[in-house]
């Protein structure tokens, strides 16, 4: 949605984006709340994080295993924490995480929190939920902000997690959420090369643009 209004009233949007984010923000979802760095994914203006948020907070968590893929500010590793779920936060940027340590001793919430590219430094297997809002634009990302928006030239991030998940598949019920400005086809191609598929569980429009949330299995 943010890349689509850019597009729509470039130059000034962009300007006004960059100048919001150029600071630390404050984003807060009932009574948790998180410091959002430049660094990290912003999800103050974006649709994904918050139509997570709201359908996982339908979700009977307690006791559950819970594993955020890509977490950003980790908002919604906190939601799941505090609707009583084992959480483990995981993501490639480091300043998310250091953020996401101090919210969630502010918030009082206890998350397991790890550096990992996908899963490579993921030894646990036996997750209940894993919870991921990728990257879907294709192009390389140059720094670690933009591995939140940019999924790679040729789609290498959804490549080396569908090369991956299959391994979880079987224990875990994975849930993504994707755009229709994103190249769905092309995402879905790729899953199947993996035997993987998607059964949409949610969907809503907002503005203009429809998103949707998918159960990945096989």
């Amino acid at each position: 949605m943010i890349r689509k209004l850019i597009k729509i009233f470039d130059p000034i949007l962009k300007w006004f984006f960059q100048r919001y984010y150029s600071k630390p923000r404050k984003y807060r979802y009932q009574n948790i709340e998180v410091i959002v760095y430049p660094e990290v994914f912003p999800p103050h203006f974006t649709i994904s994080t918050k139509l997570l948020l709201d359908y996982i907070n339908s979700i009977d968590l307690k006791g559950k295993k819970v594993l955020e893929l890509g977490c950003g500010s980790g908002i919604i590793s906190l939601l799941a924490a505090s609707k009583g779920a084992l959480v483990t936060a995981s993501d490639i940027n480091k300043t998310a995480l250091e953020a996401l340590e101090k919210a969630s001793i502010k918030n009082a919430l206890p998350v397991q929190i790890i550096n990992s590219n996908l899963f490579d430094k993921l030894h646990e297997k036996l997750f209940d939920y894993i919870i991921i809002n990728p990257p879907y634009y294709p192009k390389a990302p140059k720094n670690d902000k933009q591995h939140a928006w940019f999924c790679g030239e040729n789609f290498e991030y959804f490549e080396k997690l569908f090369e991956q998940l299959p391994c979880y598949t079987e224990y875990s019920e994975v849930l993504m959420i994707l755009s229709e400005d994103c190249d769905l086809g092309k995402i879905s191609t790729i899953a199947q090369q993996y035997a993987l598929k998607f059964k949409k569980v949610f969907e809503k429009k907002v503005m203009t643009e429809t998103n949707y949330i998918f159960k990945v299995y096989n």
